[in-house]
């Protein structure tokens, strides 16, 4: 009696397939539901896309696997990595700089203790500098996860930023029942 090859169990939940197939009737062909397909997962997967579930992607959208993970690259909107529930990107293009990205970066190092490309211990927080928001006259700029832009900051303002987005995590975590 010969074994069966071990096959991998999906790793993309079946509404979340559900979700995404259900996009393509709204595009002339499947690979153009991939934006949308990335924003699915990475929601579904708490703020990243892990690398598993990229075979199980470019297969619905009927493509290879390399064309999502570039596409996961190339947009600074998608994260190959874990963040925090508070991903916060900073620009730090030149408008940005030029206006006091850099001080906002540090300010939020200092505070949070982690530097860009980390997550804090408990999770909630994650810093990440992008090259551009295309929000220059109102730099320097920070987004929140996939959020509005938060614009013309200072370095005086990342506290009180900070304890609005710490609160706003302990409403969520209340009403989870945390």
């Amino acid at each position: 009696m010969t074994a069966e090859p071990a096959t991998a169990a999906p790793v993309l939940p079946p509404e979340l397939r559900d979700r995404i197939v259900a996009e393509f009737p709204k595009y002339p062909e499947k690979r153009a539901v991939m934006l949308s397909a990335l924003h699915f997962v990475q929601e579904a997967f708490g703020g990243w896309i892990p690398q598993e579930v990229v075979p199980e992607v470019a297969e619905l959208l009927e493509v290879r696997s390399i064309e999502v993970w570039e596409v996961v690259h190339f947009y600074a909107m998608f994260n190959a990595e874990p963040v925090g529930r508070c991903h916060l990107r900073v620009c730090t293009n030149l408008s940005c700089c030029l206006r006091g990205a850099r001080g906002i970066v540090r300010a939020l190092e200092e505070k949070l203790a982690i530097r860009p490309g980390e997550v804090t211990p408990d999770g909630d927080f994650s810093i990440g500098e992008v090259e551009c928001l295309g929000s220059c006259g109102t730099a320097p700029v920070l987004q929140i996860n996939n959020e509005s832009y938060r614009e013309g900051l200072t370095i005086e303002g990342v506290p009180g930023l900070l304890d609005e987005l710490r609160a706003r995590l302990a409403a969520a975590d209340a009403e989870e029942g945390k």
